[in-house]
């Protein structure tokens, strides 16, 4: 899926995603990039509030695993299960999320029992940064694919 095309998805379905101004930077089957400005995430010190941080990088993890099953024809519906969140330091620009799946061999796994038993999970972790590229927060999620046909 293009950067182009993932992010009108996002806006048109996730209108968070659209009120924060997310961009996505890039999309490939080992990460998602995405960055939002300051301006519609600042909270009251100037930087970047935790639940728009938090909501990037949900965001991208959630685009990582979107992408990977629309590549492989898998018609299910994706939600976030549970995840954690650590605040490292705050940010006072633009930020990114960068996605990766946590353990990338157990993809096989996982598209293996969401074809089975029409239920599977994965986890993602997705790294937070500003404009200088330093790790600013880290969220590990747990994601849940459930065959579409049997969530309706």
């Amino acid at each position: 899926m293009a950067p182009t095309e993932l992010e009108r998805y996002l806006h048109e379905h996730i209108p968070l995603s659209h009120a924060m101004a997310v961009e996505v930077v890039s999309a490939d089957p080992g990460g998602v990039l995405l960055r939002a400005p300051l301006a519609p995430n600042i909270n009251h010190r100037d930087t970047v509030f935790g639940g728009s941080a938090s909501a990037l990088a949900i965001l991208a993890a959630w685009s990582l695993l979107h992408q990977r099953l629309r590549a492989e024809a898998l018609d299910c519906r994706l939600v976030i299960q549970r995840n954690t969140m650590e605040y490292e330091q705050p940010i006072a620009g633009a930020f990114q999320a960068r996605s990766e799946l946590l353990e990338p061999q157990l993809w096989p796994r996982f598209t293996q029992m969401l074809a089975r038993k029409g239920k599977a999970r994965i986890a993602v972790a997705s790294i937070l940064s500003g404009d200088d590229g330093l790790p600013a927060g880290r969220l590990v999620g747990e994601f849940v694919a459930l065959n579409a046909r049997l969530a309706a």
